[in-house]
Parts: C-alpha cells; structure tokens; sequence
C-alpha cells in the first residue's frame, strides 16, 4: 500500500466537520491545534497538506520548514494570513472556503445594523447602570430606508435580502456582477459613488486588496449621507479606523458597527474604544456551531480532492477546473504537458515563447492546456518542484509566455493540439492528438508525421533518408542493451532529411547518445522521458 497523504490541521478547526479526509484511507489526519509548538513543527515537515483558521500565519518561515506541502486550505473565507505569492511560487495551492459562512455572517450583519439603528448595545450598558433613560436611545426604521452594500457577492446578496424583507430599497454597487443578475434579486445596481451618497445604512462586503485597502478613508466617509450608519462585517483594513472615529465623533454619521479590524486583536488604545455609537463584535462572522461546521467539511473536501484527485478547482491560485469539467480536459493537458517535455528536450536555445493550439470540443479547462505545457517545458530543469500552480509564474520570471488558442484542427481528429515553441530565429511544432479513449498520440514532430504512444523513454533522431539507416540505428541499441518498444520513422521526401521517434524501455543515458551521433546518417540524438 502507498504512504498515506498526510493532512496537518491546526487552529480548532472543528473535527466533525473533517469527515472528508478522517473516513477517506488514503489520508492520515494529524490534528495540533496550537501552530507554535515543536509538535506541530515536527508535523509540518512530514505533512503534504496544512489546514489553517485565522491564527496560524502561513508565511515564508512557515513555507520553508514544509517541504512537502502541496496544499494550504483556510476554513473560512479571507486568506489575509497566508503568503499567497510565496506559496505559488513554491508550488503550494491555497484553497478556501467561501460559501460555509455565508449565513453566518449575513445574519451577523443584520444583528449589528438592528443593534445600532435601534441603539440596543448603549441602552443595555446604561440599564446596567440602574438607568431607565428611554428618551436618551431613540432608534429609526428600517423599512422605506435605503441599504447600500458595497460588494453584492454570497454574503451581500443574502444581506440584501433580508433588508428587502424589512421593507428597505437595496442599492449595490459590484463591477464584477451584472445589472441583470442584481435586478434578479430585487437591488438596483449603481455606481460606487451614487451608493455612498444615498444609503442610510451602508454595508461593505469586499476582499482587502489593493484596491479595497483604505477605500473608506475619511474623505469618502464624509461623503456619506448625514446621519448615515456604517457596517464592516467584511475585511480589516478597508474602513480608516482612526478617521471613522473622528466622524462618529463630530456626529456626521450616527452609528457604526464593526467585526473586522486592521489589526486583531484591536489595540487597546483604538481610537474606536472610544468612539460613540459604535458597537464593536470580535470578528464574530463566522462564530456559529453550523458556519463552523460548514467551513469545515468545505475544506476538508477541497483539500481532499485538491491532494487525492489533483483538483484545484477551489484553488485561489490555479486555474479553477474540478469534477466532471476536470476528468474531460484532463487526456489533452496531459498530452499537452508530455509534448512540451518533448519540445523542451529537443530544442537547442532557450525557449522564448510557448502558443497552444486546441481543436476539439472542449471549452471548460482550456487554461490548464498552457500551464501543463510549461510543466513539461520547465521539469526537466527544475525538477518536480514546478506544478500547474507555479508554472505561470516560474516561466514569467524565465521570460517565457504562454498563450492558448481555440482553432479548427483537422477533421481526422476529434481533439487535437499544437505547440509552437519559440526560441531564438526558430519556430518549432509538435502535434498530438486524442485517437480515442485512452488512445493519446504523437502525430507530428517539426513537420514530419509519425505516430507515437507518447509515455516512457523516447529517442528522437534527425536522420538522412538512406538505406540501412534503421537497421544502424537498431544494432547500436542492441549492442548498448538497450531494447526498442517502437520505432518512427518519418521522412519529407525521398532521400532527404527524415525523424524517428523511437520509443526504448530503459533510460538513454549520455554515451548512448553520442554512439549515435557518430553514425554518419545522424545528423541529432535527444531523448527525454515522458513519463
């Protein structure tokens, strides 16, 4: 039996919804719920795959000290704690899990835009206090009020959702969803600013990223409508904490309720501990039993398909393709990744620029065709260390490009493809082509047709077209104990310039490649292993 994947999961996440991976045999679960003892170090090194909450930073020294990590999965939503480039770039997919929190959170935004508007957190600390100061914590209405939600995604549409069944009018503002689908729900879609200005209660639901980051800073804040309220369920970071202060201070705004801070914990001396009307929750969103469950079985599977079946489909770094989508592209991009081995052995300079050709019927999946091209151009130099996720990148840094193309291919094929490898003045082509189930094939090397089953140890000479040149070619094999499993031949025309593509059973090593060379009718010998 081969060596289980091991799976590391760290931070409390909650183990009934681990079932995925814990009654799966070919994973062996490893729980250490504190990331910052030596057991959990010592597991580390050992693990392929690491789950993570919030608290565990998946960062460069993190990255370094697991060299067998293939995938990070974060049960929740935000990967604000994990080093996204450096694990790309080591070959690390990181998943998440969007979708298991969703009501949590939405419901979690309803709770604090009812506790500020109805002012419920500041009465309750003055009964506290043996007060029954009713005139003091006059709320308003939700109904015939406008919500403005700056990101209409999972959370933001079932937001809207239940704002409409107060009876509020929901205005959105998300460049990434169409006016229709919004219309769908029931919002009116609108431009950024037009939001902002008109919402009595505004409420964020975007990523931080470098276009979120300090978006609400107080310039913008004042553009708010007087006496509007302000809700962050949804990433630290986006709202200028200090500047939000200063606004709740003065009044502009009427209330403000936050989960999410730049920094977490919040520090003591936040000006927002002092701020009023403001009502402040411990980056609860995702605080329920059923979210936490939910979170939980949702990367569980994704890490255990991602480990188990090579989907990435949940990956924030890969080309999103899973499940049936996956098992239909997956005999062409593996084709397509042995014919870039093939190109990359065969071509003499460095390699420039890789474009694929892809005629068939599938649409799913065509931007994995360029990625295992580049798997196959760069294993040879760097080793098993570049995968699907860091391809992209590790030929970018090469100055390779990559491009894929969707074209009409010819009719005796049902799929087909075509690299054209880029190097230096020349342009070199190889075809292969899907002849049936399980039947992938070689079909063109450089402009000369051949057929052959593209696995295993493949000698490729360029030859002159003369007599006797394979029987040459067989007897120096024989002679180095190196046995033929098909061979080739191709040729233009009559006595010219002709390829063989030999397949052999063993490796080819350096001295069996320069006994060929000195054949007279050998003009080159590469070979490479496809695998």
């Amino acid at each position: 039996m081969s060596e289980r994947i091991r799976v590391l999961v760290t931070d409390k996440i909650q183990t009934s919804g681990l079932a995925a991976l814990l009654d799966d045999p070919r994973f062996h679960v490893i729980e250490e719920h504190d990331s910052t003892t030596e057991d959990f170090r010592r597991h580390l090194a050992q693990s392929d795959g690491l789950m993570v909450r919030s608290a565990t930073k998946v960062r460069g020294d993190l990255i370094e000290a697991a060299p067998r990590l293939r995938v990070v999965g974060r049960a929740g939503v935000g990967v604000d704690n994990i080093d996204i480039p450096a694990c790309t770039e080591r070959g690390i997919a990181v998943l998440n899990a969007p979708a298991g929190n969703t009501i949590s959170a939405a419901e979690l935004t309803l709770a604090l835009i009812l506790s500020v508007v109805r002012r419920v957190a500041v009465a309750d600390a003055s009964m506290r206090t043996g007060e029954w100061a009713r005139s003091r914590f006059k709320g308003i209405e939700l109904r015939g009020r406008t919500l403005g939600l700056i990101g209409g995604g999972r959370i933001g549409s079932e937001v809207g959702k239940r704002c409409r069944a107060f009876g509020m009018k929901v205005r959105v503002h998300d460049p990434f969803l169409s006016e229709d689908k919004l219309r769908q729900y029931g919002f009116e879609p609108a431009e950024l600013d037009e939001v902002v200005t008109t919402a009595d209660v505004l409420s964020l639901h975007v990523p931080l990223n470098p276009q979120t980051r300090g978006l609400f800073d107080e310039e913008r804040l004042r553009t708010m409508k007087a006496g509007a309220v302000l809700v962050n369920v949804a990433r630290g970071g986006v709202v200028d904490e200090a500047a939000l202060a200063r606004v709740l201070e003065d009044g502009h705004l009427s209330g403000a309720a936050l989960d999410v801070y730049a920094e977490e914990p919040l520090p003591e001396d936040s000006p927002l501990r002092a701020a009023p009307n403001i009502v402040l929750t411990p980056h609860l969103g995702a605080s329920t039993g059923e979210a936490q469950e939910k979170v939980a079985e949702e990367i569980a599977s994704s890490v255990a398909a991602a480990l188990g079946d090579g989907d990435l489909s949940a990956a924030l770094n890969a080309p999103g393709v899973g499940g049936e989508a996956l098992r239909r592209v997956s005999p062409i991009v593996q084709l397509a990744g042995r014919l870039g081995r093939l190109g990359a052995a065969m071509t003499q300079s460095p390699i420039e620029a890789v474009d694929v050709r892809y005629a068939g019927s599938i649409d799913e999946g065509l931007n994995l065709l360029p990625r295992h091209v580049l798997v196959g151009v760069l294993q040879p130099a760097l080793g098993e260390s570049v995968n699907v996720v860091n391809a992209g990148v590790l030929a970018e840094q090469r100055g390779i490009r990559a491009s894929v193309t969707k074209t009409i291919g010819p009719d005796e094929y049902a799929e087909h493809v075509e690299l054209c490898i880029h190097s230096g003045d020349h342009a070199m082509q190889i075809h292969g082509a899907i002849l049936g189930p399980g039947h992938p094939r070689i079909v063109d090397i450089d402009g000369y047709a051949v057929s052959v089953n593209p696995k295993g140890y493949v000698i490729v000479l360029r030859n002159h077209d003369v007599p006797g040149v394979i029987g040459r070619v067989g007897s120096l094999l024989g002679e180095k104990g190196i046995n033929i499993a098909g061979y080739a031949q191709s040729r233009r025309e009559e006595g010219g310039d002709a390829l063989a593509a030999i397949r052999v059973d063993d490796p080819v090593d350096h001295n069996v490649l320069e006994a060929l060379r000195t054949l007279p009718e050998v003009e080159s010998a590469v070979s490479v292993d496809l695998g």
